[in-house]
């Protein structure tokens, strides 16, 4: 007789989806006060680029042992401890604008926050690779869908606190203090609880063409994301004269439709399979950004949402493909994600200094330009092996 896994247990995949969530709540509470940190600290669009630039340095320089370090200690105590460090980014980051404004201590509160991240990351991806496997099924958009459900309300929060003038500060503190808590009781049930000996395998995966070209795929696709999160609040406040309120909620829109994109994508990817889902939605990405530097307020707001449903998949297929064999997916989660950082390290102040000269909004068209080329790319997200998708 043919030997079945058995299915996680309901409590593995509810905490899986909470921790997903609960860092997408973290991080996009900073992304949404980006405006307020800006006039906070007095900066330009370049300087602007250059502060946010260290939240992605800490990202990439923690991906570089992630990988490592999510298999010498297990997910459940990387998720954990990473977490920690992103609960100290948020509170140094929400000090530094706020209660004593600084821009190196922005900076260094941004790479703390970036360095828990980037290992989180890694570490939460790898246990819900595992998930999928034992379930037979695509899930990890759904998991993605989470991480995004977390930003929607972040975004949400965000507007009210701008609204009602709450205090960078306090806001950051009070969901540091949420995301850590909550993520300490949601590792609880990871699987991957204790590391394992011998070697990660991380050199080794460095070393294979289609880990590689999926990274360079996902660094495109985390261009499309990452630039959005960076600048899409600060581009239509000054772009398109939208108060910063306003400008919190287009950022709330862009972060629904990856929402929506995500939750419906799993369903999608069982019938239509990798390849089409996510070269439509490079295709989709492609017009929603055009519509959102070129057109009108209220076509621009359909363009976000048109962008954040095209770039729902990518990340999320990624990660799946990275991790058709669970034996190295570590190692080539690792890989895939620190190559597709690398966006995120460079984005910002790409962005920032295109903005000085052309204005923040209209340096959104690098997006489109990088996403055509990058079309050719897809078919490397065939699995390698029986998995869904």
């Amino acid at each position: 007789m043919p030997v079945t896994t058995p299915a996680p247990p309901r409590r593995l995949v509810i905490g899986v989806g909470a921790t997903f969530g609960l860092n997408g709540l973290a991080v996009a509470t900073w992304f949404a006060r980006v405006p307020a940190a800006r006039d906070a600290l007095g900066l330009g669009a370049g300087a602007l680029g250059l502060v946010l630039l260290a939240l992605s340095a800490g990202s990439v320089l923690a991906m570089v042992t992630a990988g490592a370090v999510t298999h010498r200690l297990g997910t459940r105590r990387t998720v954990r401890l990473s977490t920690g460090v992103v609960a100290a980014g948020l509170v140094v980051a929400g000090t530094a604008v706020g209660a004593a404004p600084s821009v190196a201590g922005a900076a260094v509160g941004l790479f703390a926050l970036g360095c828990g991240t980037g290992t989180c990351n890694v570490a939460m991806n790898v246990e819900a690779a595992e998930v999928e496997r034992l379930l037979g099924r695509a899930i990890m958009p759904r998991f993605h869908g989470l991480w995004s459900l977390g930003t929607v309300v972040a975004a949400g929060l965000a507007a009210l606190a701008a609204h009602a003038a709450v205090p960078v500060t306090a806001h950051l503190a009070g969901v540091a203090a949420v995301v850590l808590a909550g993520t300490v009781v949601a590792a609880r049930p990871f699987r991957s609880r204790d590391g394992r000996s011998g070697g990660s395998g991380v050199l080794a995966a460095w070393r294979e063409p289609r880990t590689l070209l999926i990274g360079l795929l996902v660094m495109v696709l985390a261009l499309t994301e990452g630039t959005a999160n960076d600048w899409l609040a600060v581009a239509f406040v000054d772009g398109h004269a939208f108060g910063p309120a306003a400008g919190a909620a287009v950022f709330g829109v862009f972060v629904g439709a990856m929402t929506l994109g995500r939750v419906a994508g799993a369903g999608v990817l069982d019938r239509w399979g990798r390849v089409p889902v996510v070269l439509g939605g490079m295709l989709l990405a492609v017009v929603g950004v055009v519509a959102a530097v070129l057109g009108g307020p209220a076509v621009a707001v359909a363009g976000v949402a048109l962008w954040g449903l095209g770039t729902s998949m990518g990340f999320p297929v990624g990660v799946s493909a990275a991790a058709d064999d669970p034996a190295r997916a570590a190692a080539r989660v690792s890989v895939v994600a620190l190559i597709g950082y690398t966006a995120f390290l460079a984005g910002p102040p790409v962005v920032g200094l295109l903005g000085d000269h052309v204005g923040v909004l209209r340096a959104l068209l690098v997006v489109p330009l990088l996403l055509v080329p990058a079309l050719a790319l897809t078919p490397v997200l065939r699995p390698a092996t029986s998995r869904p998708g």
